[in-house]
């Protein structure tokens, strides 16, 4: 076993005995390393291990942090993930309850999709589905996908998933050095890009309608933005949806700058009253994000971007040299779901679902500061005072429920909030509902 990863389990088991507890801080990188012995890269192999175990938690300018298997209230170790199958009456299980991953699944999801799959299987048509797809994907994906959209087919493209659709468009648009207004809190993996591509984010101010167009303005005149990244409609993690009046002053702005802007709209379909994506509305600027993820399922899936025609072919390259195009396979799958209704069954099913656990948290979090959308599949809890993002995250650990940090959203590393999101979509609902029964106690120190 290597030098790092033995280094790795010690820290780990000192989290688990309770010798190093939920919210506390870990010493410095160089701090470490000099006390150990080893090399400074070696250190942050050490603490890359721990992060990607769940243990720890990063924030930029404050240090790492514990945040699981901590000790129980009454003192006792957790060695491994709490138990609570008991609570469940006997039918749950023993393990971590996930409430990071946010994957929604129907009821007989499986059986939907099979028998569109059927046809893929026979030899002379699984050959050519098999065979590599160009960005621009198919004509029978094309055709299908724009139904499904609302927009011209010439227009799209195809990547692997979303978030390639979301690095592509990026990538087009900004180069290293340039400047990227966003939501002050955003989805995370669109931190990492930025991160690789050499681009700055630029919080922008939102109120209760979305973003302020003034802000974008300011931000502009105060150095340049290359693009807009927004989530304008369910937004990650707060659930806002912005307002139509709010959503053409945005237009308007960017019609007069100029300003590309990449609109993701990855959870709209929960929403049918959703207001008309930019791309309606300034066809000439949009890069709408889209795919089939949260709609049918995360194992199979393929990202969909709306571009303006005339830089088709700039993003097709870019999807290229990135390795981002989708499979043929995926883009076939799809293609017979959207024309035999399934991912429209679907979609009224996850509708329905969410709805259901949106009354489970309102239920269980009553009297805490709680924003959400009765349609969404994620809650953002502002914690109650004395709480820290990142300790109840740990706290919750320790009793086998894994949240996630505001801090994992937050642009500003200097502005973290003390608050934390659910993600209601992976769990089952007796799991969910215990879930946020125990987070509950926590939060109120029982």
């Amino acid at each position: 076993m290597h030098d790092y990863l033995r280094l790795a389990d010690r820290v780990a088991g000192d989290i688990a005995s309770g010798r190093l507890q939920p919210g506390q801080r870990l010493p410095p990188q160089r701090v470490f390393a000099r006390r150990r012995g080893i090399a400074a890269s070696t250190a942050g192999r050490v603490y890359a291990e721990l992060v990607r175990r769940g243990l720890v938690v990063g924030e930029v300018g404050r240090g790492t942090f514990v945040r699981a298997s901590a000790p129980a209230p009454d003192g006792r170790a957790l060695t491994e993930p709490a138990r609570y199958g008991d609570a469940l009456g006997g039918r749950g299980r023993t393990g971590l309850i996930n409430l990071e991953l946010n994957y929604p699944s129907a009821p007989d999801q499986s059986a939907l999709l099979a028998p569109a799959l059927a046809p893929l299987l026979r030899p002379d048509v699984l050959t050519e589905a098999l065979r590599p797809a160009a960005p621009t994907g198919t004509p029978e994906a094309r055709e299908a996908v724009a139904g499904l959209l609302d927009c011209p087919p010439e227009r799209l493209l195809f990547t692997g998933n979303a978030r390639q659709a979301i690095a592509a468009a990026l990538a087009t648009l900004v180069r290293p050095g340039g400047r990227v207004g966003v939501e002050p809190l955003t989805y995370p993996l669109v931190k990492e890009v930025a991160g690789r591509l050499g681009i700055t984010l630029v919080p922008l101010v939102v109120d209760e309608g979305g973003v302020v167009a003034e802000s974008v303005v300011a931000a502009h005149r105060s150095a340049p933005l290359s693009a807009l990244y927004l989530q304008p409609t369910l937004h990650n993690p707060t659930s806002l949806t912005t307002t139509p009046e709010r959503s053409e002053q945005l237009a308007q702005v960017l019609r007069e700058l100029g300003m590309p802007v990449v609109e993701d709209r990855i959870w709209s379909f929960l929403r049918p009253d959703a207001p008309p994506s930019f791309a309606e509305r300034v066809p000439e600027l949009a890069y709408v994000v889209d795919g089939l993820s949260k709609r049918v399922a995360p194992g199979l899936t393929a990202g969909f971007l709306v571009v303006p025609e005339r830089r088709l072919e700039e993003v097709a390259a870019a999807v290229r040299s990135g390795g981002w195009s989708a499979g043929r396979f995926a883009l076939a799958a799809a293609e017979r779901w959207i024309a035999d209704g399934t991912v429209a069954r679907l979609v009224a099913a996850k509708r329905a679902d969410a709805g259901r656990r949106q009354r489970i948290v309102a239920r269980g979090l009553a009297g805490f500061r709680v924003r959400s959308d009765p349609r969404a599949y994620f809650a953002w809890w502002e914690l109650p005072s004395g709480w820290r993002a990142d300790t109840f995250a740990g706290a919750a650990a320790a009793h086998g429920i894994s949240v996630t940090p505001g801090t994992a959203f937050a642009v500003d590393p200097s502005r973290t909030p003390d608050a934390v999101r659910l993600g209601l979509a992976s769990a089952e609902e007796g799991e969910l509902e215990w879930a946020v029964g125990v987070l509950a106690g926590v939060a109120r120190g029982e």
